[in-house]
């Protein structure tokens, strides 16, 4: 069961040894938790299946899934507890922020095209059908390699993932893609603080006044940045928690509602039908009923650039 704690972890990115990081753990693990962070983060699961959790997207995994998160999209993988109580290896990660591919892009135009499939990723991206031993030996080339020969394995990577034509997209609430410049910055800001206080009264004036910026600049700022207008975003956010709520708890509708931030039931329907086109009721039979088996629930797909 996912409490309201839980959705509020964070984990850090430690640049030390590059921009471009590697890590892996196998099952149990502290890095098992549902989380969100600055850099993006590559996902290949190597063992084990269970449940996938990315924004507001829940479905079932399996071995040689393969996933991009961009910034500040939460997301765990929690494999089935009746089948699995330890494996050495279950995940192989790929880290890196958004300054470092951007450094690239911006020095050789060739890699601009990369910039497709990061934005993709504000949503969460899955390789469906990508070649689970392939990505195992591009993973371990990145593991393998430093200082420029790992830029170039990563590069390398990138470009499959981007050229591979089977990408679908997981979560309906899209997170804002990192901007440049001191306005952009601010809202990146606001972004997080919204992320970090959905629970909260919530106005468009109170972040304004945040980043000390006129409500109009903001405004026009803010949508600019997310495609959505402040009061759109906040929702969408806490919609988002909340269908993690309805999946994996028992917690009554009603107090889900008031726990994600929403002031009155019939508000958190109508805005909960407007953005998953089920009410609450119904979206939390769908998704318990699927994840009993192995089907992968409410994915829109996308054409490959």
């Amino acid at each position: 069961m996912i409490s309201k704690d839980t959705l509020n972890q964070v984990e850090l990115f430690d640049e030390s040894d590059g921009s471009i990081c590697y890590l892996e753990h196998g099952l149990p693990s502290d890095l098992i938790r549902w989380h969100a962070h600055e850099p993006y983060e590559l996902h290949l699961i190597v063992s084990t299946k269970g449940k996938v959790f990315v924004g507001d997207y829940i479905g079932r995994f399996q071995p040689g899934q393969l996933i991009l998160t961009g910034p500040h999209v939460p997301h765990n993988w929690v494999s089935d507890k009746d089948s699995y109580e330890s494996v050495a290896l279950r995940d192989m990660v790929v880290l890196f922020s958004h300054e470092s591919i951007e450094g690239v892009i911006n020095s050789f135009p060739e890699a601009q095209e990369l910039m497709s499939t990061l934005k993709l990723a504000s949503s969460g991206v899955e390789f469906v059908g990508f070649d689970e031993e392939l990505a195992k030996e591009l993973f371990a080339e990145v593991r393998d390699a430093s200082g420029i020969n790992r830029l170039m394995a990563f590069i390398k990577l990138m470009g499959k993932l981007h050229h591979w034509p089977n990408k679908q997209t997981l979560s309906t609430s899209k997170m804002a893609s990192p901007l440049t410049g001191v306005a952009e910055s601010k809202i990146n800001d606001v972004v997080r603080y919204i992320t970090d206080h959905y629970q909260d009264d919530l106005s468009l004036k109170q972040a304004a006044k945040l980043v000390s910026m006129s409500e109009s600049s903001f405004s026009r700022h803010f949508q600019k940045a997310t495609r959505n207008k402040f009061v759109e975003f906040v929702n969408r956010v806490r919609v988002g928690k909340a269908c993690i709520l309805l999946a994996e708890s028992d917690e009554r509708i009603s107090s889900i509602c008031f726990s994600v931030g929403f002031n009155n039931i019939t508000n958190f329907n109508r805005q909960f039908y407007r953005i998953k086109g089920q009410t609450p009721g119904e979206y939390r039979k769908v998704v318990q009923d699927n994840l009993g088996n192995d089907q992968v629930v409410m994915k829109s797909a996308v054409k490959s650039p």
